[in-house]
């Protein structure tokens, strides 16, 4: 069928015409039937903007018109010819008009704005005064849209089929990601209003007024209340938390430190009583005690000296001035490579799956294998329909994801060999960050001889993660006690905890770098630094054969 030609403007054949890039993540149905319906009375009335196709020779992208061209296909075949406007555009430049066109639609869906700000904001590397200027928004309507872009694939579709309302998905951004969708599935199931989710959602919230760790880091936290009534009309009330797991965390935090600073008190207590029994007893002795009674007294006599005690019999039960009995009563419970493993779970998996991830992103072949074997298991489907998809424009091109099946099998067949690989490469990668099973990912990268040192070393949040007796530990396995003598280290220990973690950080002559403690590692052992060979000393003939190779 023949489109009816409008006066004036340029007309074009379907067939030269091919998606671009279009901020729309929703297309009604209905409107959709309405526009074709009108194509065929009337034609296309209003030219879709074109550009240049940058891989082809006569044909051209799409700009702004995406809807239109969806219409035009249905109602008049791939070979109609419609209006078009054809200009030279950058890529940056078709952009943002793009999104100015999606904008300015009486529909615009707050999640397609929200998305296309994320893709201005990062070509504008970060800068969101600049970001703001070249989409035209206030800074606070940019902040609105970044906020929502946080939102689960699910949320962002149920608000652009208007399942629920802006309200509803402003609460739900402030709601931990990994929570999101089953907040939503809460408020579709019971037809929750606004009002009525906000109500739920303050029952998960914790005050802020009761905590008892510092909150300076809460004051720019997205989940603290106060960043929320700053962005969205709709908000929980001030003070108050709404991401439950990080407030639980900090709190118990601060519980442990409390319970170990009176676990120290009372060792320390202990052992003031113990001397006093000792020098009592000193004319009973057989010499042994008199012989060592100076040492301690020399140890007890300097300034801060009960700590350097206190640390002291916990590194050494059977040192002098506390006995094995004390011990077992004033110690908390025995730190493990395997509790300290167990508390570290979630970050060693989220770090091995990174690692695994960036592996496999890196080597075709092993991505290669990850795929076989997870199609031969049947866990291939494990990955996230979102993962490769939002992807694939930058993976083939950016008309992929409009394209027909069939069209995209053609694309496929298309792609050169190193194009393939970093198609199979990103597949492998996209596995290794969704396949259920943790222990999968820990095959693979035991198969593929995955390095964590590559990519993750000892830092400070993983210190702060840990008690004071768990940072002990891992000084000790670390090899940092050696490295500073018992002594220098039982001084550190009896510091308060931000300071024993700056210190073991700073220690003097000490790298971290390769030193991977067993709560990070796949069997549970300790992982020390890769020894470098020396390079073998060159006999003349071999220098003179490297200097042909310069040559």
């Amino acid at each position: 069928m023949t489109a009816p030609h409008p006066t004036g403007g340029t007309m074009l054949s379907l067939a030269r015409i091919a998606p671009g890039y279009n901020p729309r993540r929703y297309f009604d149905q209905r409107k959709h039937d309405e526009l074709v319906a009108s194509f065929r009375l009337r034609g296309m009335l209003q030219p879709i903007l074109l550009r240049p196709a940058q891989d082809a020779g006569d044909t051209y992208t799409i700009v702004a018109g995406g809807r239109r061209y969806r219409a035009a296909i249905e109602a008049f075949g791939p070979e109609g010819e419609v209006p078009v406007i054809i200009r030279e555009m950058t890529d940056q430049e078709a952009l943002e008009a793009a999104i100015d066109e999606n904008d300015n639609r009486d529909d615009a869906s707050e999640t397609e704005q929200a998305d296309a700000a994320v893709r201005v904001l990062a070509a504008c590397q970060n800068d969101r005064a600049e970001a703001g200027r070249r989409l035209g928004w206030s800074r606070a309507k940019l902040d609105r849209r970044l906020a929502l872009a946080g939102l689960s694939d699910a949320v962002k579709n149920a608000l652009d089929q208007r399942r629920i309302k802006v309200g509803h998905a402003e609460l739900l951004a402030a709601v931990p990601a990994d929570k999101q969708d089953k907040a939503l599935e809460t408020i579709l199931g019971a037809g929750l209003d606004i009002g009525k989710t906000r109500d739920l959602l303050m029952r998960i919230t914790q005050d802020l007024s009761t905590a008892c760790f510092d909150k300076t880091e809460c004051t720019a936290c997205p989940f603290n209340s106060a960043s929320q009534r700053a962005l969205f009309e709709t908000h929980v009330d001030d003070g108050h938390c709404t991401n439950p797991t990080c407030f639980q965390l900090k709190t118990e935090t601060v519980e442990n430190a409390r319970l170990e600073e009176q676990q120290h008190t009372a060792a320390a207590a202990q052992t003031d009583h113990h001397g006093a029994d000792l020098e009592d007893d000193d004319e009973q002795d057989d010499g042994t005690d008199e012989a060592r009674a100076p040492a301690d007294r020399d140890d007890l006599s300097g300034g801060g000296a009960p700590s350097i005690v206190r640390a002291a019999i916990a590194s050494n039960p059977a040192s002098p001035g506390g006995s094995a009995k004390t011990t077992a009563r004033t110690s908390g419970p025995s730190v493990t490579a395997k509790s300290i493993a167990t508390r570290t779970t979630d970050l060693r998996e989220a770090t091995w799956r990174t690692a695994l991830a960036r592996g496999l992103a890196h080597n075709a072949a092993h991505a290669h294998t990850a795929i076989l074997v997870a199609a031969m298991t049947g866990t291939l489907s494990q990955i996230k329909a979102s993962t490769l998809t939002a992807r694939a424009g930058l993976l083939i091109n950016s008309a992929f994801p409009d394209l027909a099946f069939n069209a995209k099998i053609e694309a496929i067949r298309a792609l050169s060999g190193p194009q393939a690989e970093t198609v199979q490469s990103a597949i492998g990668a996209a596995y290794a960050m969704d396949v259920q099973s943790f222990g999968h990912v820990a095959d693979l990268a035991r198969a593929c001889c995955v390095d964590l040192r590559h990519g993750w070393k000892v830092d400070r949040p993983f210190l702060e993660r840990y008690t004071k007796d768990e940072l002990k530990f891992i000084a000790q396995e670390c090899g940092l006690v050696a490295h500073m003598g018992e002594k220098a280290f039982g001084k550190l220990l009896a510091s308060k905890k931000t300071d024993l973690v700056t210190g073991m950080l700073n220690a003097a002559r000490f790298d971290w770098a390769g030193r991977l403690p067993s709560a990070m590692t796949l069997d549970g052992k300790y992982g020390p630094p890769p020894i470098i060979a020396a390079p073998e000393a060159i006999l003349p003939h071999t220098e003179t054969r490297v200097s042909e190779l310069a040559a």
